[in-house]
């Protein structure tokens, strides 16, 4: 539908014309609590530069009843189409419209969400407008550089709560009417509503006071550990006004966790939406509560870097995201008082694998990507715009120096505050800051696609002393498909040396910072030297690029690769292992021994648990097929043995406990799943809680030995949302005929699943060992995706693209069956993009089932 994606050049021409002053948004959710459709009223005033222009604002909505433009009524049927209403004969300044419409409550995740809770039947309501969502609650131009004030004023039903932007006021009759808020984007304005459950509390800075409130469904009441919640929001807004000497810039702070959430967070101004399962109403591990709180933090710097200051257009949209990455890593790294020290080990080993990942695929895009139109920003939430971009501002920190850094972005938030940027205007102030070109700089890394690989390249004499040493630099051919050249790019990198001590750990006895370019750097390393046991290219992770291990250090670290007494380098090393595995320059087979050998002296839960997912996910995909059986039984026994020697209690015993329940495949294995359920067996200091529960009872389901009325009678146990997501996910996780065509109906033949069930149901239907069982729907699936896509919503139709492409049937007819569907379908330059992903996938696991096979041979 033309009318719905937004062009640049349209975007460029309406800001051109436009100036936008206020919204006055009056909305009827009286009747929220039975659904269908609501009163949206909209007034907006804005300024024209020319008479009798024509231009047009957004508006998805089942009916519109009037339009009226300068106090003239336009005809609605003459005027609204395409989820447009054209505006002619603007008069030059200002200009006055009003629009009366009837707007629809989603399933979906997107514009206002409706949820009713199994707990109590009660709705909850929330707003999610990024990209291009807001137009689905008021009428309005739906650009982030159009800012204005927005005034909500909202009939709710009685005994709700009503929050937005601006801080909630007391409602009179029901009807709660909030002041303007600051010059802000359309994306970033929110209301949540319902009988939610809250606590408040407030951030006390130098005189000033900031209201804090978090709120939850009171469901999840008894659960919300509000206290942990406030120490990490007051530890970052102590961080953040410090580093950007810029006070919090809106009059109140609600963090909301809302059901059925998309993504993980958004940064509304003032009030933040949380998906609700970070209320944690089971045990987790301490990866989970990092993982929150990076979260938490994330958003609040968004309150700075994208709702104070915001992108001009949507190619900016990494600078957003990456700058809200890297600063809360770094608050996470460095606050006073922090519990996570060592986030930046978590950063190397998730955030940067997903960007690795990412770079490696035919979509690969220049970090400042090229976004033409709102189609090309909806599947560029991707890990080259949050972790690609925030690995390479932490080597621009590197490479200017981190003094220098946060003083050009004070600089920047100062001259841009509550107004429009681009890249030039940051690149310009820290420039100034730091006294460094970065002109070369930003076209190397911010304008250029794909990744480098570094090598050492080391030579010694007999007697085992250095004799040369350099970085080789190498410039991979990006994917087939993929736009632009190889680029060898300037790195800050610090080199490690690390020997054997005699406690047999291997500790760094030397660091060398430098600057590698070109395709050969020589290092600095004076001659004579003994050669160091260990030699690790970018240690303290500056830069981002695949790094290779030496065949002498390679050896050195299978053997010691758990004895690294800090937790990065041991990330570091565990991040190449795998990035070769996925290369098929380590074999499957090998890459097991190795995790075997060392996780066990694995003290980094966060690690742990990546490399559980990691290795499932190499036995599915990458291991020759004659060989996986026999990968699974041993990985699937050694996470066994592991969860009952691990401490009673512990993070590691609940991780590997969930490891097992991912693989159990033996009788004896499924039957100690069962006896865990039943009570019948227990483990020392493992609590079989509601979520450990239901990982045990999906298992059981996707290997046959639980039925629909085991998996009810579960249900029965937890009436909750949460546990009707599980049990959809069980029920489609059975291994018959029966099951699988009742899911892909449910999922693909009718869209009434709400955003979280089908996502649920997805989750079962694809089991990586019902292989035989899945393959008759690879052929369904090309038959349906386009169709699916184009009458769905965006969510919920790339859900199903890339949820249900064939991704296990690793085979040459699934790349045939796809370049087929790719050259007849005609697919649009999104779902063109999603497909050719999911392709990239089958060809890099078929390369590396070949590396498996010859490793067995060899």
């Amino acid at each position: 539908m033309p009318g719905t994606n937004l062009t640049r050049e349209e975007a460029q021409e309406r800001a051109r014309l436009l100036t936008v002053d206020a919204y006055e948004i009056d909305l009827d959710l009286s009747g929220a609590q039975e659904g269908g459709t609501y009163r949206s009223v909209t007034t907006v005033r804005f300024d024209s530069a020319e008479a009798g222009a024509e231009t047009f604002i957004d508006l998805v909505a089942p009916a519109v009843h009037e339009v009226e433009l300068n106090g003239k009524s336009l005809d609605v049927a003459a005027v609204f189409r395409d989820s447009r209403i054209a505006l002619p004969h603007l008069v030059a300044g200002s200009n006055e419209l009003k629009v009366v419409a009837d707007c629809a409550y989603t399933n979906t995740g997107e514009g206002l969400h409706r949820f009713v809770d199994p707990v109590d039947q009660q709705a909850y309501l929330y707003t999610q407008f990024e990209v291009p969502d807001a137009r689905r609650v008021f009428a309005s131009f739906e650009q982030p550089d159009l800012k204005a004030t927005f005034r909500f004023t909202v009939k709710a039903p009685s005994g709700w709560t009503v929050i937005s932007n601006s801080p909630t006021p007391e409602p009179k009759d029901d009807v709660w009417s909030f002041e303007p808020t600051p010059r802000i984007s359309t994306y970033i304005t929110a209301l949540i509503v319902g009988p939610y459950h809250s606590v408040h509390s407030s951030y006390e800075k130098d005189g000033r006071t900031v209201p804090l409130g978090i709120y939850c469904r009171p469901s999840l009441a008894e659960f919300l550990d509000a206290d942990d919640i406030f120490e990490v929001t007051r530890q970052g807004f102590d961080w953040f006004q410090e580093k950007f000497d810029y006070d919090y810039p809106f009059a109140k702070y609600d963090q909301l966790f809302v059901p059925e959430f998309n993504a993980g967070a958004m940064e509304n101004a003032g009030a933040v939406t949380i998906r609700d399962q970070y209320v944690f109403r089971s045990k987790v591990t301490d990866a989970a509560y990092e993982r929150r709180a990076e979260t938490i933090l994330h958003e609040l710097a968004h309150m700075w870097f994208g709702d104070l200051v915001t992108m001009e257009w949507w190619n900016d949209l990494w600078l957003n995201e990456s700058f809200a990455t890297y600063t809360s890593v770094a608050c996470q790294a460095d606050a006073p008082g922090t519990k996570w020290p060592n986030s930046w080990t978590t950063f190397a080993n998730s955030e940067k694998t997903w960007a690795y990942r990412q770079d490696q695929l035919p979509s690969t895009h220049p970090i400042m990507a090229d976004i033409r139109d709102l189609d090309d920003v909806l599947v560029n939430f991707d890990g080259i715009t949050y972790a690609k971009g925030a690995s390479v501002l932490k080597q621009l920190v590197a490479y200017v120096g981190k003094d220098a850094f946060f003083q050009g972005v004070q600089a920047y938030f100062k001259a841009h505050a509550f107004g429009n940027t681009r890249l030039s205007d940051l690149l310009g102030a820290l420039e100034e800051t730091s006294g460094r070109d970065l002109k070369t700089w930003s076209k190397a890394w911010l304008e250029t696609a794909g990744i480098n690989i570094l090598r050492p390249e080391i030579e010694t004499d007999g007697n085992g002393h250095v004799t040369s040493f350099a970085v080789l630099q190498e410039a991979p051919a990006l994917p087939t498909g993929a736009k632009g050249e190889p680029t060898l790019r300037p790195h800050r990198i610090a080199i490690g040396c690390y020997d054997l001590d005699g406690s047999g750990k291997l500790v760094r006895t030397d660091r060398i910072e430098l600057d590698v370019d070109g395709p050969r750097t020589v290092v600095p390393f004076p001659a004579g030297t003994a050669r160091p046991a260990v030699v690790l290219l970018n240690d303290d992770d500056l830069s981002y690029a695949k790094v290779r291990l030496d065949e002498e250090s390679l050896r050195v670290v299978t053997e010691h690769l758990g004895d690294f007494p800090e937790s990065l380098p041991r990330a570091l090393c565990w991040a190449s292992a795998w990035d070769m595995t996925r290369d098929g320059e380590l074999a499957t087979r090998d890459y097991l021994e190795l995790v075997l050998s060392g996780i066990g002296k694995e003290s980094d839960i966060g690690v742990v648990q990546s490399l559980h997912r990691q290795v499932k996910l190499a036995l599915d995909l990458y291991a020759a097929p004659e060989w996986r059986e026999a990968g699974l039984s041993r990985w699937t026994e050694a996470t066994l043995a592991h969860l009952r020697a691990a401490e009673p209690g512990s993070d590691h015993q609940l991780a590997w406990a969930r490891a097992f329940a991912e693989t159990a495949r033996t009788p004896q294995q499924t039957d100690l799943l069962q006896a865990l359920l039943d009570g019948r067996e227990t483990i020392e200091g493992l609590a079989v809680d509601a979520e450990l529960r239901w990982a045990f009872v999906e298992r059981l389901a996707a290997t046959g030995l639980m039925e629909e009325d085991g998996i009810a009678a579960e249900y029965e146990r937890d009436r909750t949302a949460a546990g009707e997501r599980h049990a959809a996910t069980a029920r489609a996780a059975r291994p018959t005929e029966e099951a699988k065509a009742e899911a892909w109906a449910s999922i693909v033949e009718s869209d009434k699943l709400p955003n979280s069930l089908q996502e649920a149901v997805i989750s079962g239907f694809v089991q990586s060992d019902q292989r035989e069982l899945l393959a008759p729907y690879a052929e369904k699936f090309f038959a349906s995706v386009k169709d699916v896509w184009d009458a769905r919503s965006h969510e919920m139709a790339q859900q199903i693209a890339i949820g249900l492409y064939p991704t296990f049937q690793v085979a040459q007819e699934t790349l045939d069956a796809t370049d087929a569907w790719l050259a007849s379908a005609e697919p649009g330059a999104a779902l063109r993009r999603l497909i050719s992903e999911s392709r990239s996938g089958v060809e890099r696991a078929l390369r590396a089932r070949a590396a498996d096979a010859a490793a067995a041979t060899a």
